[in-house]
């Protein structure tokens, strides 16, 4: 037997033989315990089968005690591996742990412990044992109680609080310094894959600024491993798109050009699909929709819709991301011709001054270079002469004091108003009618500002 523990399999620890009948003599182990094991160790699968389906949560209780009450390191796999082999042909058998009649035992706080104290067989047995009995939970159960904790109960008990961060402390110091070279990383991010899913697993990940460890996975593979932990490291990255405080931790790293490259590269229909409906929950935050016109997002988009994919959900999302990245690039084109028509200083009435659509979604846009645009306008108000550009540049300005959450106040400590009084009495009557729009909305603030104060 090879005295290797990181490169020990759960087949071979199955071929040790243990004696129950010690640890029952040294009463660590009870006669109904030795009965149950003699019963179920070394049979065959149907029969294991059989007795699980009949009498599966006293079996956990018999290996839980086992893990909780022995030390020595050859049992604790041997146990591991039963539940392991368990779990491997029926993950569903999850749920035992969660039976009622369980409700006096604390069933995650070995595996909790063995994640720490074990070598790498221990650690990684007991992280996916772990991950599969705590996706399962019944979800009516509190998120603050224990694995059945009695509510009178004085016993301090394991909270699924307490498991969740344990195992998301445990992951990340795999991601950063793995207990085993090759299977350390995939180990982590398989229970990751599983455990994102939860909302607390998330809010723990982005505050030990678990994020930034994901991002150097994202990168083309081409080995059947290496593409399965790719896939797994893209879904980690799809959960967390919908958790705002991860969306800010991708914005400011290489997450989106890396997400680009693999789906540029892949040809593994499960890897583009998590890609690419990562792409399309990420587009409308923040600015990664204009990150993504910039990189060429499109363009890939509609090399990949002409390819044969048999997936429903990938067309679809191929199809809503192709849409808005085309909004995106209208929006853009139409505030960056916008800005050249303000810099030159020529204005005129195109349908974009008077669309809303265009100040409700370029809004924000005038905030570019500490409103520069803006700056522009209310200078365009002193320098033209040309009536046309006077009248639609005090209209823009009535219409981002209108749009703009704190319009008013920036207009007027830009010193705007001045500016539009002394055009109250221009000679052009579309002049002084925008002007006085303009005068009237900045007052309309205040008016409203004084009212809401009395």
């Amino acid at each position: 037997m090879p005295t290797d523990h990181a490169e020990l399999t759960t087949e071979q620890v199955l071929t040790r033989d243990i004696p129950w009948e010690t640890y029952m003599t040294t009463k660590l182990i009870t006669g109904t315990g030795l009965q149950l094991l003699r019963r179920y160790d070394k049979k065959a699968e149907s029969y294991k089968t059989q007795l699980l389906d009949d009498d599966g949560p006293a079996y956990i209780r018999v290996f839980v005690s086992i893990l909780r009450d022995i030390l020595k390191e050859e049992t604790l796999e041997y146990v591991l591996a039963l539940i392991d082999e368990m779990l491997t042909v029926n993950p569903k058998r999850a749920r035992l742990f969660h039976d009622k009649s369980l409700a006096d035992e604390d069933t995650y706080e070995p595996f909790l412990r063995l994640l720490w104290k074990g070598n790498w067989f221990v650690q990684e047995k007991s992280c996916k044992i772990l991950s599969l009995i705590v996706s399962v939970r019944p979800k009516v159960q509190e998120d603050g109680a224990g694995n059945g904790e009695a509510s009178n109960s004085k016993k301090k008990v394991t909270t699924i609080d307490d498991v969740l961060k344990g195992l998301v402390e445990w992951l990340c110091v795999q991601l950063k310094r793995p207990s085993h070279p090759s299977r350390g990383i995939p180990t982590a991010i398989n229970s990751l894959a599983t455990l994102l899913k939860e909302p607390l697993v998330r809010s723990s990940f982005v505050q030990v600024d678990g994020v930034k460890l994901l991002v150097p996975l994202i990168s083309p593979a081409s080995t059947q491993q290496s593409i399965q932990l790719l896939y797994e490291t893209c879904l980690c990255v799809w959960l967390l798109s919908y958790y705002e405080p991860a969306i800010e931790y991708l914005a400011t790293s290489r997450a989106l050009p890396r997400l680009i490259d693999v789906v540029k590269g892949s040809t593994k229909e499960k890897v583009v699909r998590v890609v690419v409906l990562t792409l399309r929950n990420l587009l409308y935050k923040g600015t990664f929709g204009a990150l993504m016109v910039d990189l060429g997002v499109l363009h890939i988009v509609q090399n990949l819709k002409a390819q044969a994919w048999s997936d429903e959900d990938l067309l679809e999302a191929l199809n809503q991301l192709e849409e808005g990245l085309k909004d995106n690039i209208k929006k853009l084109s139409s505030f960056d011709k916008y800005k050249q028509e303000v810099l030159l200083g020529h204005l005129d009435w195109s349908p974009m001054h008077k669309d809303p659509a265009f100040w409700r979604d370029n809004i924000t846009n005038f905030e570019e270079n500490d409103f520069q645009i803006l700056r522009v306008l209310i200078t365009i108000l002193d320098t033209s002469t040309d009536p046309r550009t006077l009248a639609v540049a005090c209209f823009d300005l009535s219409q981002f004091i209108q749009c703009h959450p704190a319009g008013r106040v920036i207009v007027t400590d830009l010193k705007a108003k001045e500016r539009a009084m002394k055009l109250l009495n221009h000679e052009n009557v579309e002049v002084t009618k925008n002007a006085l729009l303009c005068i009237q909305r900045l007052f309309l603030g205040a008016k409203y500002a004084s009212f809401l104060q009395v």
